[in-house]
């Protein structure tokens, strides 16, 4: 499935900003047998006084920008076409998860892909005793890998509810989970958490999903969001997979991804740092369009 993709994010400043530097992560990713990126770009207005393209520990296409003279507004626009490729047909050949132990002492690398880097606490996300607590309670012991990913996400998305009023982007995932109210980054970093917890690797993802309107309503110009969901590693044989706990389901053609890493410290779109007086209003959004296969 090939998609044109179209992000704007808005930020409008109380009072100009001096010395304003950000660090993006907006660009989708080419990811071998499941993601071709056709053409992208990224436009920045005022233009900045410092730009620098490059790619971080992960892989993530990162932008960083800077700007000299105060700035009262600026605006970044992603303009994308994206070919997403169908996952092949679902064949568990994950170990039991009681083996993953020894499955993940055996690989002998440090490699961005390494599993090792998603076991442990993380900037935003470590695992947490009730986080723990509920993925034992919902894993059999004869389950596999691959087996006790699913049962996890799928058992926190009946547990937690959608709720973009209850949290925000600094929300840790403890409180989220204690709501249980969240949205889709709170549930992927619960997620994150109770996998670790139980031995099992798993990172963020940040992306483009594409939603669909109603029954006979037309498509909304703007509708679309930033997504979030879970990677989990889960044997040699398979590697990583990806859950959306969000909306329970396994990601697929739907799915683009922008960055990988191990929570949302790794993947923000956009951070940054900056000498102001007063509040600033963001505004974002996102169109996700397809074109067919």
């Amino acid at each position: 499935m090939r998609y044109d993709i179209r992000l704007a994010i808005d930020y409008d400043y109380a009072a100009p900003s001096d010395h304003l530097r950000n660090l993006l992560r907006l660009l989708p990713l080419d990811l071998e047998g499941q993601q071709r990126v056709v053409v992208r770009r990224l436009s920045i207005s005022p233009t900045p006084d410092e730009r620098h393209d490059a790619l971080d520990f992960f892989g993530n296409a990162i932008t960083s920008v800077a700007w000299h003279a105060p700035v009262g507004a600026i605006t970044f626009e992603l303009a994308a076409r994206v070919e997403r490729f169908a996952p092949p047909a679902p064949l568990d050949l994950s170990p039991p998860l009681t083996d993953l132990a020894e499955e993940i002492a055996a690989q002998h690398s440090l490699a961005p892909e390494a599993p090792h880097h998603f076991l442990g606490a993380s900037p935003r996300t470590a695992p947490m005793p009730e986080t723990t607590a509920f993925a034992r309670a919902v894993v059999k012991p004869e389950m596999t890998a691959l087996a006790a990913v699913t049962a996890v996400g799928r058992a926190l998305h009946r547990y937690m509810k959608f709720d973009p009023k209850a949290t925000t982007v600094d929300t840790p995932p403890r409180e989220a989970f204690a709501k249980r109210h969240g949205v889709c980054q709170d549930f992927t970093h619960i997620m994150i958490a109770a996998l670790r917890g139980i031995g099992i690797p798993a990172g963020y993802v940040s992306g483009f999903l594409r939603t669909f309107p109603p029954p006979g309503k037309p498509r909304l110009e703007g509708a679309d969001a930033m997504h979030a969901w879970v990677r989990a590693w889960v044997g040699p044989e398979m590697g990583w997979i990806e859950f959306d706990p969000t909306n329970d389901q396994p990601s697929g053609v739907d799915y683009v991804t922008v960055a990988i890493g191990r929570d949302y410290a790794d993947v923000a779109p956009v951070r940054g740092a900056m000498r102001t007086a007063g509040g600033a209003e963001t505004r974002q959004a996102v169109d996700v369009i397809p074109l067919g296969a």
